[in-house]
């Protein structure tokens, strides 16, 4: 088991949610990315999820878009975040790292190349937005020989077949789009996404995320209600834009701010 398998099968067996942390790595600069992650697991974060900034993020909405730019901008490549990540390690090597991003930047490096290279510097698991799980073997052979879990999304529109194929493919968690939408979108249904998440439950035993439109203590506290944890990003990443010009002050606003919805995610309501 990598750092993610231990840490969420950790959190099931205490009967707790897990809090999944989403950025943008170099935003708005390299220097702020370390301190901003050592920062969200002092708030409580459970997991790290770390964006790998992309020109074309079609998944994302405004605030995460904005943030990739900031991030290229700042030149910071797929290698420039591997080398983040194991900056990370040097004081934290319990705190799983899930890096988040797009099939390009993986194919420009080579799968295998990436693989080696994750794993050197400390990556848990990989969710890669635009590759379907048909398309994965070559990708999934070399994360697996270095113990890193591609983790998978399912969406509100996933018919029952191909949840059931997309999550015998997956490792590591299940991620559960909880809209039709990109990310930060404010139309979050917590009934109907409830429903779906209670339904995806029954068919995998890997633990499932809820992520898109979860903002503050009480969307992750009704989301939680139905789910294993829940992912919280464009909120964290608007923090990040809001102070673009304070970088000292951004670690102690995204601990603060994930204090908070640690806290509401405690309280949430038993599983239904």
């Amino acid at each position: 088991m990598n750092r993610l398998e231990t840490r969420l099968e950790t959190l099931r067996e205490a009967g707790r949610k897990a809090l999944v942390t989403f950025i943008t790595a170099g935003d708005p600069g390299p220097a702020t990315t370390v301190p901003a992650l050592h920062a969200l697991v002092e708030g409580g974060a459970d997991v790290l999820e770390v964006g790998i900034p992309f020109s074309d993020p079609e998944a994302e909405g405004p605030v995460i878009q904005a943030a990739a730019e900031r991030g290229l901008a700042s030149g910071t490549t797929l290698r420039k975040v591997l080398d983040l990540v194991a900056d990370f390690r040097r004081t934290d090597d319990l705190t799983p790292v899930v890096l988040m991003g797009y099939l390009n930047s993986i194919l420009a490096m080579g799968s295998e190349a990436f693989a080696q290279r994750a794993q050197h510097a400390g990556v848990d698991g990989l969710i890669m937005v635009n590759l379907p799980p048909e398309e994965a073997e070559e990708l999934r052979f070399f994360l697996d020989k270095a113990s890193i879990s591609l983790i998978l999304l399912v969406a509100p529109t996933t018919t029952e077949d191909r949840a059931r194929y997309i999550t015998s493919q997956a490792a590591g968690f299940v991620y559960y789009v909880s809209l039709k939408g990109t990310t930060g979108s404010a139309s979050l249904d917590p009934v109907a996404a409830g429903a779906r998440l209670r339904w995806l439950r029954e068919l995998t035993p890997l633990p499932v995320m809820c992520g898109f439109g979860i903002r503050d203590a009480a969307s992750a506290r009704a989301m939680a209600a139905h789910a294993d944890g829940v992912v919280v990003g464009s909120a964290l990443v608007a923090t990040i834009a809001a102070l673009g010009t304070q970088p000292e002050n951004i670690p102690e606003a995204l601990r603060s701010q994930v204090a908070a919805i640690r806290s509401g995610l405690d309280r949430a309501p038993e599983q239904s």
